[in-house]
């Protein structure tokens, strides 16, 4: 049996024997888990967890990315969050004294820039992004299919095109990130000045942009790829389309609040995450290469994507650049 066949059987049989609810446990164990993933994602990782841990109580809790780095700088060491399932990287970094040691886990099975330079967190998965293109809305309104991103400055898609807001969604800001560093800072900011005059809405989430296309509420959306294929997939008419400047991308992570991973049973949910979950996910949602020794497919999803220049992409330096976006 092929690792794909593997993955699905054992996902399909973890959400059929999921059980419905974890509570009322008396005192079996409690793990929090913190995540800024989607939720189609958290949820089937919830069911998995559910079925694999019966005698524990696993919560998930979902915030935004600005939501969530937010949340636990406010609340140190003392949150009741014990594992943080799903994080960008520079985010993480900002977090680093908050976050248990994880040196003991083998990074090579990771490509290179999938490994952090940090001992502290763990590769989850790359988040890819595209322009997305509700093919209905466009053909019946008579526009042309823009090719760049300065085609997207014509006004007959004023209130047509939907983008993540970069202060509150790590999709928004790679966007950002990319433009700047392909284009410079002043270019780019003047650019996103330009466009604002088209947006329909800066959405506080990733997911408000493939959401806005689904609902027909918008034609043209700053999304990420494996929503805008999952759309596809559902039946939606959405085509995806990389500009020049290449596909923008950030990285996601996974760690144990500092602390946290001297409760066994934290550190048993925690490593099948790593060693379990993380491939499932690949495999069912977001195939974007991270292992050096295992690629994924899904259907409908773009084959040899070529990624912007993401490069120096550091919080101190996602700090600066979301300063200036909000008094731009």
């Amino acid at each position: 049996m092929s690792i794909m066949k593997k993955y699905i059987c054992l996902f399909l049989a973890l959400c059929l024997f999921a059980p419905l609810s974890a509570c009322g446990k008396g005192d079996y164990p409690v793990i929090v888990i913190y995540t800024s993933a989607e939720e189609n994602r958290y949820k089937a990782m919830q069911e998995a967890l559910d079925s694999e841990f019966p005698d524990y109580i696993i919560r998930i809790e979902y915030y935004s990315t600005g939501e969530l780095i937010a949340k636990l700088l406010a609340e140190g060491t003392d949150t009741e969050c014990d594992i943080i399932g799903e994080m960008e990287y520079t985010n993480l970094k900002m977090a680093t004294d908050l976050l248990a040691d994880l040196s003991g886990y083998n990074k090579s099975i990771y490509i290179d820039d999938m490994i952090p330079d940090e001992p502290r967190y763990l590769p989850w998965y790359r988040n890819g992004g595209c322009i997305a293109i509700n093919r209905t809305i466009i053909s019946e309104r008579g526009l042309p299919v823009p090719e760049s991103y300065a085609d997207l400055l014509n006004p007959e898609y004023k209130g047509l095109i939907s983008m993540p807001n970069p202060l509150t969604s790590g999709t928004g800001y790679m966007f950002l990130k990319s433009l700047v560093n392909t284009w410079g800072e002043q270019e780019a900011f003047d650019y996103f000045n330009k466009l604002s005059a088209n947006i329909l809405s800066f959405t506080t989430s990733g997911s408000g942009s493939v959401n806005a296309l689904r609902a027909g509420e918008a034609a043209i959306g700053f999304a990420m790829t494996a929503q805008a294929v999952k759309a596809i997939n559902d039946g939606f008419p959405l085509r995806i389309h990389f500009f020049e400047e290449g596909s923008p991308f950030s990285l996601y992570g996974i760690g144990m609040i500092k602390g946290k991973e001297n409760r066994s049973e934290v550190r048993e949910v925690f490593d099948y995450i790593v060693y379990r979950w993380t491939e499932i996910d690949k495999l069912l949602f977001c195939p974007e290469r991270i292992y050096s020794d295992r690629e994924f497919t899904l259907p409908n999803y773009p084959m040899n994507i070529r990624y912007a220049d993401m490069s120096n992409d550091t919080y101190t330096e996602k700090e600066r650049l979301l300063e200036k976006w909000k008094h731009k």
